[in-house]
């Protein structure tokens, strides 16, 4: 497991008792309904991961750029929080 994928699942599942792994993460990152079940791990990957991280993430599942900033800002019309990526 990469350095960034420890930091990333440390800082996503710090206060949450239910612990996604990188993959399922990843799986809430791609799909909006998914998000809103994981709402509190995804608004802490937006809001608390440094960006570059967040996108080197991204890139490590797959997950493309531009698919990582609609989903950032589908998901942040959703919650009413503002994040970096969904500017």
């Amino acid at each position: 497991m990469s350095k960034n994928l420890v930091s990333v699942l440390t800082t996503v599942n710090a206060p949450y008792s239910n612990q996604l792994d990188g993959a399922m993460l990843a799986h809430c990152l791609s799909d909006i309904e998914l998000a809103k079940v994981f709402s509190g791990q995804v608004s802490s990957f937006f809001g608390e991961v440094p960006l570059d991280q967040q996108t080197e993430f991204a890139a490590e599942f797959g997950i493309a750029v531009d698919d990582l900033k609609m989903l950032a800002s589908d998901f942040s019309a959703w919650s009413g929080e503002s994040y970096h990526l969904a500017a």
